[in-house]
């Protein structure tokens, strides 16, 4: 019978409470906020999955352990490992020791980042998501479930008066409807109180939404200190790389390889020097290609070990006239190439070689010492011109249109064919007078890495100046470049 009675009453609470949805006791920017609050904690929960499968670290775990875990920090030791099989010397292994040491500072930010993303976004959204929100819900819920109880109790004690005017049993009647009224009293006080709480919460929620907000500015923030970081460890440096010096400007590849000779020109000169200078035809006769081609990728790797090369100097010519040929920009400049022009043009000899000087004396400082240091070697070279064969005009005619050619469309022998006839007037007589033009010594070995060449003994000179006979023609320096006092020439002002 007990259990009869108690399934009816559930059923009719049910009925009752069908009725009792109907009764909203939020207001409508209640109702508002809840159903925003509720896509709010969607956004957030997939927001925070998605950003712990952007993570590299294991999240949770402290600092140390995360950093071991990282990609990253697999990849700088693999890194750090191979560059010292490699070796220093190996210029691979040292660039991977330099990235490997850039990974595990940059693994070490990667963590940093993610523990900080953790604690000041992953962590917030989480709360937000999972904790904040449902308990908000929890409390939407269960004012539901309180205003349920209190329209059944309402609708019992309405029950309860209605028979109470119409039945008999007054008394009876009078006394059961106020014990209804005082459930109803008490089911309204349980709704009052948690209604207000539960607007109290959702107000505080819809005024907190900035800070929620921020959450995802943070996100933003991180990421993209991460990448300002990865680009500041991993833009090309200069620092790092080398070029092959074939085909660089010259004044590139003097600051990356800290030198003030180019080094195919000093290598090659020193080599010429020991086994070179009486070779007949030097630059004149073509060397074999795959000779040539392996020195040229010797020099370019920058080793100083080049003995085998030692005994065929006309490969060594070749690789020098390559070097100067394949130069961006000319030794002796595009900038002055109208001044060396006019400067050849000049009728005058004496005239002729003091706009030369005055010309060469405009030259950069790195092209003005790269082609003094060449200078001196030719003439050097034309030392031996009877054996050779290789006199100033021959050198100039040889390799003049490696020095000088003009800025123009087309391939490169074609400008050096346009300019050659200029070319020969123009080095020939520097070749000649180089003591004239660089009266200071050179010294060939300038880095000090390469063998002393050995004193070729009995050497005729066939160096002029411009105060010793030239072809019956006695060249006089021009008074406007001397002083009274002092022997070298000095441009005019």
């Amino acid at each position: 019978m007990k259990k009869q009675f108690n399934r009816m009453k559930q059923l009719a609470n049910q009925t009752v409470g069908r009725y009792a949805e109907k009764t909203e006791v939020l207001s409508d920017d209640l109702l508002q906020i809840e159903r925003r609050m509720e896509m709010v904690r969607i956004v957030s929960h997939n927001t925070h999955k998605r950003l712990v499968t952007c993570l590299q670290g294991q999240i949770g775990t402290d600092a140390e352990k995360r950093h071991k875990k990282l990609p990253l920090t697999a990849l700088s030791q693999a890194m750090q490992d191979g560059g010292s099989q490699l070796g220093e010397e190996s210029l691979i292994g040292k660039m991977m020791e330099v990235c490997g040491d850039a990974e595990t500072r940059l693994a070490s930010v990667l963590m940093q980042h993610e523990v900080q993303m953790e604690k000041d976004v992953l962590d917030p959204l989480n709360q937000l998501a999972e904790l904040d929100i449902p308990n908000i819900m929890k409390q939407r819920k269960q004012l539901s479930k309180l205003v349920l109880d209190y329209d059944s109790a309402r609708a019992r004690w309405l029950q309860a008066t209605k028979s109470m005017i119409s039945g008999t049993n007054t008394l009876a009647l009078t006394a059961k409807a106020d014990s209804l009224k005082e459930e109803v009293d008490e089911a309204m006080n349980k709704v009052e109180q948690c209604k207000d709480q539960l607007a109290a919460d959702m107000y505080n929620f819809s005024s907190k939404e900035g800070d929620y907000a921020r959450y995802y500015v943070m996100v933003s923030k991180v990421f993209v200190i991460y990448k300002i970081i990865s680009i500041m460890f991993f833009s090309p440096s200069d620092s790092w790389t080398e070029k092959p010096a074939f085909g660089t400007a010259l004044d590139e590849h003097l600051k990356r390889s800290g030198r003030d000779i180019a080094l195919p020109m000093e290598a090659c000169v020193m080599m010429l020097l020991e086994t070179g200078m009486r070779e007949e035809g030097l630059f004149r006769i073509a060397a074999g290609a795959s000779k040539l081609k392996k020195l040229k990728a010797a020099l370019d790797c920058s080793t100083s070990q080049l003995e085998e090369f030692y005994s065929d100097p006309h490969a060594v010519a070749g690789a020098l006239k390559s070097y100067l040929r394949e130069l961006p920009e000319p030794l002796m400049t595009f900038q002055l190439y109208d001044d060396w022009i006019q400067a050849s043009n000049v009728p005058d000899p004496d005239k002729r070689l003091q706009a030369l000087w005055v010309t060469c004396d405009k030259l950069p400082k790195n092209n003005k010492a790269n082609f003094r240091y060449l200078v001196k070697f030719l003439a050097k070279l034309a030392l031996e011109s009877e054996v050779n064969k290789m006199t100033p005009s021959n050198i100039a005619i040889v390799l003049g249109p490696n020095l000088l050619w003009a800025k123009n469309e087309g391939t490169l022998a074609e400008m050096a064919a346009a300019t050659s006839v200029h070319v020969v007037t123009i080095i020939e007589p520097i070749i000649q007078h180089a003591d004239w033009f660089f009266p200071e010594d050179v010294d060939f070995n300038v880095s000090e890495i390469f063998a002393m060449p050995t004193p070729v003994s009995n050497h005729t000179n066939h160096l002029t100046t411009p105060d010793s006979d030239s072809g019956g023609c006695e060249r006089k320096r021009p008074c406007s470049m001397v002083g009274p006092e002092a022997d070298t020439p000095r441009r005019d002002r």
